[in-house]
């Protein structure tokens, strides 16, 4: 009878793995830092029919520093402290509040859209607008939300699926590798608060600032709590590591299913009650995915899955918006068929790259 690897060791390469690791070509230990650096960008602003075919390309070199340098140093952080998704999912919040409140600060700013094709959405958001800070707790739902799933976590699931469970859950960068990724990321974020197409000439109230960099302050300091470093182990009354729990864990289908129909359910309603729904499915849906993953048969295909479900809602309704600017139809439908392509690309290939790989279950926290 085949034995099941221990779900906390087997990701964790050994000395003589890792050293073998550090032997891999330039090319091979660059490549997945640049497909997360390419793909982040990509998901969270093409994946859902935000630009034509025409702009992907603009899209990539503008945003990918900023993108793509966040969800790099999001990952390197915690696979470097050997914590799992709940760290990576809390960071990712953090720079969504960081990014639509700090850099961008299209949080604050009630007419962030209305050079766009998305202007008749400013009354809707308006409707739940919070007293005293000037802000949409529907629209902070979306913007931080998007953040979390398009542009960090479903990349990082997809890039790490492609890779054997040797390189999955090891740091991709050195020391040097960070300093630069990190002054990319700082360039690229410098770049979009000065530009006229960024920040729109558009600076939040001290009040608003402040309140958004304690945000993310918090969410930065208990994304990287002790707590997060102990995949595969829960801790007993007497103290001692117990083994992860053998509850029954659904198929990956239905998990990624679950998200799916998350989403759908988001919009039912605007204004405050529209909020709060929101707001209450995506904790259920996320407390529900954590207690599935505490699973000893939680495995890298239902982290898959549980990800990439936000980009194929997102590629499912890109036929049904408009991109930011206007557009011809043959540019806009063009650009809506590439990415069912790429999505498609990226969903079947992480997937049979997961079915001839050794199955290893992985622990999110």
């Amino acid at each position: 009878m085949p034995i099941e690897p221990d779900p906390v060791t087997a990701d964790r390469p050994s000395a003589d793995r890792a050293v073998g690791a550090d032997r891999l070509p330039l090319r091979r230990r660059l490549l997945p830092v640049i497909a997360l650096l390419l793909l982040a960008p990509w998901a969270a602003e093409c994946s859902w029919g935000g630009f034509a075919i025409d702009d992907f390309l603009p899209v990539l070199i503008v945003l990918g520093p900023m993108y793509g340098g966040a969800a790099i140093l999001i990952r390197e952080t915690a696979r470097r402290l050997g914590a799992g998704w709940p760290t990576i999912v809390l960071l990712a919040a953090a720079f969504g509040v960081l990014q639509a409140g700090l850099v961008d600060q299209s949080l604050f700013n009630p007419g962030y859209l209305d050079d766009t094709q998305y202007a008749d959405t400013r009354a809707a958001a308006e409707a739940s607008l919070v007293p005293g800070l000037g802000f949409s707790l529907r629209q902070a739902f979306d913007y931080v939300g998007n953040h979390i799933l398009l542009t960090i976590c479903a990349p990082i699931a997809f890039v790490e699926s492609f890779l054997g469970p040797e390189r999955r859950l090891r740091p991709w960068l050195a020391r040097p590798g960070l300093v630069v990724v990190g002054v990319v990321y700082l360039l690229g974020s410098l770049f979009v608060f000065s530009s006229p197409e960024g920040r729109k000439n558009f600076l939040a109230s001290p009040l608003q600032l402040t309140v958004a960099a304690l945000v993310v302050l918090a969410l930065v300091t208990t994304a990287l709590l002790p707590h997060w470093r102990r995949p595969g182990r829960t801790v007993d009354g007497a103290g001692r590591r117990a083994p992860r729990r053998t509850r029954r864990v659904p198929h990956p289908l239905w998990v990624g299913l679950l998200v799916v129909l998350a989403h759908l359910f988001t919009d039912l309603t605007p204004g405050w009650a529209g909020a709060a729904i929101a707001l209450g499915l995506a904790a259920a849906v996320g407390g529900l995915v954590g207690h599935w993953s505490s699973g000893v048969n939680w495995g890298q295909r239902h982290v898959l899955a549980a990800a990439s479900a936000s980009v194929v809602s997102a590629a499912a309704f890109a036929y049904l918006v408009p991109p930011y600017s206007p557009a011809s139809p043959a540019a806009a439908l063009a650009g809506d068929v590439a990415v069912s392509v790429i999505t498609l690309a990226l969903l079947v290939g992480a997937w049979w790259r997961l079915r001839a790989s050794p199955a290893v279950h992985v622990a999110a926290s």
